[in-house]
């Protein structure tokens, strides 16, 4: 009788398909060591997917001994395609919405991400560190993407040396610079696809218009956060807006003197055609309606697939559902955001909104959103019923309306991932005890290709396991688990807090 098959009689060919699916750092390294073949087809993976929180322990140890090891391993250096040293708190995944049009990523995003860096340190320690930091940028070859958001800690020296990277073309950088680098050499990055400016200063927003001049050619994904400030307005978009043809991609948050005027002069001059659109936190002054109209009768949004939109406490919700459908209306769009601005939590979305977008948009949206505004059951169930492509819902639940959600999730045929959020003047965020068993509850009752399921701040893993139950029949068990993968969920990627 012969044995039965191992692991490793299967076919090396495979090995990389299996490695593929494996997304801890700690279980990548750990295969790196079983043996040649294994490391071969593993190490890419474990440095394309690197990421140091800034609630990890030991963060800071962390960056400097990644920055030496890139510095000293030249070979391991050439794998990093994505580098990032990014605020606590910052999530930059405002300009990210394109990026995971397909589901939740993959390794083959390529991202290292690091999320802390060491600022306040003896002179001689920042030295020491600075030119392993420098050392391993200049050994990282193919680096395509940076990430560099944490306030002080970027410099003259990094962007003097990242200017060197000859397949830089993303760049996502926190805009203060005074006292930290000279903006002057902003503009030398001349060949970026993407740019994001966390918080630009005066001296950046006054460099912008040069450097969107250099990069005319090659920019097409342009995204700003101002949080509360003035300096990013109109009149800034009036200047680049000759210089910004080919974007694809625009993503303003926080801009509160950007109104209509300006994101229009923006859009009229694209040639391409917008394929993503952001506008949170813009202007009050900013007119729905008349930005509508511009945009259909020159066609501007014929090619829009992602939009995300905010409105205020001010604002006619009534009038500004029928404007936001006038701007769909033309649209193939396959992901919808909505949310109100800041923790105002006063407007609901009606039911006639959502299922007229629903409508206009089932058969193609994949991602329906809605942040810190309520919704019915209702509105829910027709979501997920006539969305027959869905994939990903993210939505706020009344807590009486929670033992009837189960039945409406049941009605999505190809959902994958859930993230249901409470009104946040209900209470606390958190997972209450007596409420994992009616969250698991609801989970059973969804189909079997839901395999995340979030409830306010807590994201779990959907496992299911067959066994065989009496009389040859098999049953299929559902358990949840803490969520393994180390990136931050992406319904947290749309949220503003």
């Amino acid at each position: 009788m012969s044995s039965p098959a191992q692991f490793l009689d299967l076919p090396i060919e495979l090995l990389p398909s299996i490695v593929h699916h494996i997304v801890r750092p700690s279980h990548l390294a750990a295969l790196c060591l079983v043996n040649h073949s294994f490391y071969k087809f593993t190490i890419t993976l474990l440095y394309e997917r690197v990421f140091i929180y800034a609630w990890h322990k030991e963060g800071k140890s962390k960056v400097i001994k990644l920055f030496r090891t890139l510095a000293d391993y030249p070979h391991l250096a050439k794998l990093v395609q994505q580098l990032g040293v990014c605020a606590k708190q910052h999530q930059h995944i405002a300009f990210e919405e394109d990026s995971s049009e397909h589901g939740l990523r993959t390794h083959a995003d390529s991202a290292t991400v690091i999320r802390d860096f060491p600022k306040a340190l003896q002179s001689e320690d920042h030295d020491l560190i600075l030119e392993h930091c420098l050392a391993g940028i200049r050994n990282c070859i193919n680096l395509r993407a940076c990430t560099w958001t944490r306030h002080g800690s970027l410099t003259s020296p990094v962007l003097e040396t990242l200017v060197d990277c000859a397949r830089l073309q993303e760049l996502e950088i926190n805009g203060e610079n005074s006292g930290f680098y000279d903006p002057g050499i902003l503009p030398r990055f001349s060949h970026l696809r993407k740019l994001a400016l966390i918080m630009p200063s005066a001296a950046v927003i006054g460099i912008l218009s040069p450097w969107t001049r250099n990069t005319s050619q090659t920019l097409n994904h342009l995204g700003v956060i101002c949080k509360s400030s003035t300096r990013f307005n109109d009149g800034v978009l009036h200047e680049i807006a000759p210089h910004t043809t080919n974007l694809e991609h625009v993503y303003l948050v926080g801009c509160p003197k950007v109104t209509h005027d300006g994101l229009w002069a923006l859009l009229s001059t694209n040639y391409k055609g917008i394929v993503g659109l952001g506008m949170e936190g813009l202007s009050t002054a900013f007119d729905m309606g008349v930005f509508s109209d511009r945009c259909n009768r020159a066609g501007t949004l014929s090619r829009l697939r992602s939009i995300t939109l905010t409105v205020d406490e001010h604002t006619s919700l009534v009038e500004w559902q029928q404007e936001v459908l006038s701007l769909l209306s033309n649209t193939p769009i396959q992901y919808f955001h909505i949310s109100t601005v800041g923790g105002h939590v006063g407007h609901r979305l009606s039911d006639d909104f959502c299922s007229a977008v629903v409508s206009a948009h089932g058969h193609r949206l994949t991602r329906f959103s809605v942040h810190r505004m309520r919704m019915s059951i209702g509105a829910i169930a027709d979501i997920c019923r006539r969305c027959i492509v869905l994939e990903q819902l993210f939505i706020v639940v009344e807590q009486n309306d929670l033992d009837a959600l189960g039945p409406c999730l049941a009605e999505a045929p190809k959902l994958r991932a859930v993230h249901v959020n409470r009104p946040l003047d209900f209470g606390s965020e958190d997972v209450p005890k007596h409420s994992y068993s009616q969250i698991l509850s609801i989970v059973r009752q969804c189909r079997p290709t839901v395999r995340q399921f979030g409830f306010n701040t807590r994201v779990f893993q959907v496992e299911r396991t067959s066994k065989a139950a009496e009389h040859g029949s098999i049953q299929t068990e559902v358990t949840l688990s803490s969520y393994e993968n180390p990136e931050i969920p992406e319904q947290f990627l749309v949220v503003r807090t």
